[in-house]
C-alpha cells in the first residue's frame, strides 16, 4: 500500500504541476500556427530571392517552431530552388517544440532569447560559411533549378505535422500532444528522483562532456515533436546540460529531414546532410558547453 500511496502522490504532484501549462501552450500553439500560416507564400518568395544572402533569412525564419518552414525548406531544397546553406540554416535554427514548451513553462525571457539567439546565429554562420565553401570548390551551380512539384501542405501531411488542419485545430492538436509528452516525461522523472536521488540523477551520462553532446545530438535527429519536448524538458529538469540540449536541438530539425529524405532522390546526399547537421550540433554544443 505505501508503494501504491507513493506512485498516487507522484501522479498528483505530476497533474499539479502540469495542468497549468495548457492555457500558457494553447495561445503559444494559436499564435504561432497564425504566424507561420500568414508568412508561409510570403516566406518561400522571399528565400528564392534573397540570393547569397538566403542563409540569413533562412536562420531568422527557422526560429519559428513547427514543421512548416523546415518541409518548406527541404522541398525548395530538393528542386535546388534554395542552396545546402540556406537549408542547413533553416534545419539548424528551427526549435521545433522548445520555444512553446519554454514559453508555457513561465522561463525568463532573457534566457529565451539567448538560446533563440544562439541556434539562428548557429544556423546563419554555418550556411553562410557552407555555401561560401561549395561555390569557391563549384560544387553548386547558381540558379534556380526545375521545382518540386508538390505543395507543403502535401509534404506536411507525409510528413504527418497537421499543418493542413486549419489554426484552431492545429493548434489545439499539437497543444495537447506536446501537453502529454511533458505529462509522460515529468511522470517518469519524478519516479527516478524519487528512486535515485536527485544528486545521482545530475551526474548521469547526459551530463558527460562530448559523450552527452553525442547522445543528445542522435536524439535530436529523431524526426518527431517528442524529440525537442524531451530534450527541453530534462533541460530544464536539471538532467541535462545546456550544451547537451543545443546539441539536441541544433541537430533536429523537426520533419524536415523526413521531407527531405522523401522528396530528394539522392540518397547519398541525403545521408551527408544528416551527418553535417548532426556534426556541426554536436561541435556547437561542446563549444556552448565551454563557453557558457
Amino acid at each position: 500500500m505505501t508503494m501504491l500511496h507513493e506512485i498516487l502522490h507522484m501522479i498528483e504532484h505530476t497533474l499539479e504541476d502540469t495542468i497549468n501549462l495548457l492555457p500558457f501552450l494553447f495561445l503559444t500553439y494559436l499564435l504561432m500556427e497564425y504566424i507561420e500560416h500568414r508568412m508561409k507564400e510570403k516566406t518561400k518568395l522571399a528565400i528564392e530571392h534573397s540570393g547569397r544572402f538566403a542563409p540569413v533569412l533562412g536562420g531568422i525564419i527557422g526560429i519559428f517552431p513547427q514543421c512548416g518552414f523546415s518541409a518548406a525548406a527541404s522541398s525548395l531544397y530538393a528542386g535546388r530552388v534554395i542552396t545546402l546553406g540556406t537549408l542547413l540554416a533553416v534545419f539548424l535554427s528551427t526549435s521545433d517544440e522548445m520555444l512553446p514548451v519554454l514559453l508555457s513553462e513561465q522561463v525568463e525571457m532573457g534566457i529565451i532569447l539567448k538560446l533563440v539567439g544562439i541556434k539562428a546565429g548557429i544556423g546563419i554562420l554555418s550556411g553562410l560559411l557552407l555555401d561560401f565553401l561549395l561555390k569557391k570548390r563549384g560544387k553548386e551551380k547558381n540558379g534556380q533549378q526545375e521545382e518540386v512539384h508538390m505543395d507543403v501542405e502535401h509534404l506536411c501531411q507525409k510528413g504527418n505535422c497537421h499543418c493542413e488542419k486549419g489554426i484552431l485545430k492545429s493548434a489545439l492538436y499539437h497543444t495537447f500532444q506536446v501537453f502529454f509528452f511533458i505529462l509522460l516525461i515529468s511522470f517518469i522523472l519524478n519516479i527516478v528522483i524519487h528512486t535515485v536521488g536527485e544528486d545521482a540523477l545530475a551526474g548521469l551520462i547526459l551530463n558527460k562532456p562530448v559523450l552527452g553532446q553525442a547522445i543528445a545530438g542522435l536524439v535530436g535527429l529523431i524526426p518527431n515533436c517528442a524529440s525537442s519536448v524531451v530534450l527541453t524538458q530534462l533541460y530544464l529538469e536539471g538532467v541535462m546540460s545546456l550544451g547537451a540540449m543545443m546539441s539536441g536541438l541544433l541537430a533536429g530539425a523537426g520533419v524536415g529531414l523526413l521531407v527531405l529524405f522523401r522528396v530528394n532522390d539522392n540518397l547519398k546526399e541525403n545521408i551527408r546532410i544528416t551527418a553535417l547537421l548532426y556534426g556541426i550540433g554536436v561541435v556547437s554544443g561542446i563549444l556552448i558547453e565551454l563557453l557558457f
